[in-house]
């Protein structure tokens, strides 16, 4: 067999691909999860309540459940890309070189979102601050963990789905079709609703619009990363459903579908026309660089 045919992937379509990674991947994250579940249950109070896994995991083992999704998203995305597609895992978009204003303008890009939004909640008077509370430790650890789900979350469904996606469908409803893995994916959160899963969905969406331009997942993890460090540990939404240690003791007043509630500002209004805004800006952008390099080699 010579080098070309080596290279090749050992399923040809992409979405197939994808397919039997969803499966493959859920079905080991179930088998490694729920036998530690249900012995964390026996550990704590002698009997196991099949119904307490959600909130056990998301309560105080939140930390060994995001390192456990951690290590099993990246050796299932590694032994697909490796023993399937038959590439590398640095071919998934990593290379920093070239893509530094991609990552910042990632990271500052979640900040913005989040810094206009709760500017609008404080001066309606849905939000205020009663405390801050400084741990520097406990920062620190909170930086750790946000990093780890940025990582493990846009490695599986930036840099695996939505790049195998875009081998079988056009990049727009590549983008769609990893957007909705997304929100299936957060569908047990807790207190999640419709606002919730339309502006998961939008997210997913705008976390891909890069990739699809730049092939590089730096942008999407810097985003990743800032939204869920500032809008929890920081600014003390809750992030996505789960509770997080807070620098600002935050309060929320009003109608949830302003506020978020008790899912996050994920569960805003104001999140899903600021996320919109953003989708149309970084396709504006992209569009015009695109355009500019295609006129520039002619």
């Amino acid at each position: 067999m010579d080098a070309e045919n080596i290279k090749r992937p050992l399923i040809k379509q992409g979405w197939l691909r994808v397919l039997l990674f969803f499966i493959f991947y859920f079905i080991l994250v179930a088998i490694v999860s729920l036998p530690i579940a249900i012995f964390l249950i026996r550990s704590g109070e002698g009997n196991v309540d099949l119904s307490r896994l959600s909130e056990l995991l998301n309560g105080k083992w939140l930390w060994l459940s995001l390192v456990i999704a951690a290590v099993l998203s990246i050796i299932a995305v590694f032994l697909f890309r490796k023993f399937v597609d038959r590439k590398s895992l640095a071919s998934l978009g990593f290379d920093f070189s070239g893509h530094q204003s991609d990552a910042l303008s990632g990271f500052f890009l979640a900040l913005a979102i989040l810094g206009v939004g709760t500017v609008i909640l404080y001066f309606s008077g849905h939000l205020r601050w009663d405390d801050i509370s400084f741990d520097g430790k406990d920062l620190f650890i909170q930086l750790g963990m946000m990093a780890i789900v940025a990582f493990y979350e846009e490695l599986v469904f930036r840099g695996y789905i939505l790049n195998n996606l875009m081998e079988s469908f056009s990049k727009w409803l590549a983008l769609i079709i990893s957007a909705a893995l997304f929100v299936l994916f957060h569908l047990d959160n807790p207190s999640i609703n419709i606002i919730a899963i339309i502006n998961i969905f939008l997210a997913g969406v705008l976390l891909g619009v890069n990739y699809i331009y730049t092939r590089n997942l730096w942008f999407a993890f810097l985003f990743h990363f800032g939204w869920n460090f500032f809008e929890g540990p920081v600014l003390g939404y809750k992030i996505s459903g789960l509770h997080s240690q807070t620098l600002l003791q935050t309060e929320l007043k009003g109608d949830l579908l302003l506020t978020g509630g008790d899912f996050g500002f994920e569960g805003s209004i104001f999140c899903l026309a600021l996320i919109l805004i953003a989708i149309l800006l970084l396709y504006w952008t992209y569009e015009k660089r695109e355009q500019s390099a295609k006129f520039n080699i002619q």
